[in-house]
């Protein structure tokens, strides 16, 4: 991924949040035919690397089988930018902001029951932060009904457009815009993200600079 570099997430620390954030990410293995497949998970990043869980039998596996060189990507719709917020008439300056994360890997299914465990473990903390379950240990039978996916990341690589690249008066300028077209409700979690907030009065100040 070619990145400009005032696009770019330098910490590897956000990365790993915003992945850890994003319930869905996409994997792309290549078929029996040579064409990439590209499959939406469920997935956690725990320990250095992505786990996913999957059925046991299937045409994904069967492409990890053969060639373990896979592509992940995850990425945040954040906002879509009409053109009127830029120019009159000029449809070419529609913008969006977003964030996204690709990386590119080695893919392998895990055999090993104790790491199993650990990796439904991590992703059952991520998707049912409220508990109310028995942890898996490496003796259940259900750790052996489940395919576990791992991907060890060769490079990972972030992006995002969130207005950061702006000056504080045209964010604020163009938070307007957002609030004008998506309401205050609707707005209010995008201008989060763009380190803008809404006061009480409906007053909109700059928080921070978002930086990622």
């Amino acid at each position: 991924m070619q990145l400009v570099k005032k696009y770019e997430i330098h910490s590897k620390q956000r990365i790993i949040d915003f992945l850890n954030g994003q319930p869905t990410g996409r994997v792309a293995s290549i078929d029996k035919d040579g064409f990439p497949q590209v499959i939406p998970m469920n997935f956690v990043y725990y320990n250095n690397a992505i786990y996913m869980h999957s059925h046991p039998f299937g045409e994904k596996l069967d492409n990890l089988r053969r060639n373990q060189n896979v592509g992940f990507e995850v990425d945040q719709h954040v906002c879509f930018m009409p053109s009127y917020y830029f120019h009159p008439t000029d449809a070419s300056q529609a913008d969006t902001l977003y964030i996204s994360v690709v990386i590119k890997g080695k893919a392998e299914i895990i055999q090993e029951r104790n790491e199993k465990a650990s990796a439904l473990n991590a992703l059952m903390e991520k998707y049912q932060k409220e508990g109310r379950y028995e942890p898996l240990d490496a003796d259940m039978p259900v750790v052996d009904e489940v395919a576990i996916i791992k991907i060890v990341p060769k490079d990972m690589r972030g992006k995002y457009k969130i207005g950061q690249h702006w000056a504080r008066p045209y964010r604020l300028k163009m938070a307007k815009h957002i609030v004008e077209r998506e309401g205050v409700e609707g707005a209010r979690p995008v201008l989060a993200i763009m380190g803008v907030n809404i006061s009480a009065d409906g007053n909109l100040e700059i928080e921070l600079d978002p930086v990622m």
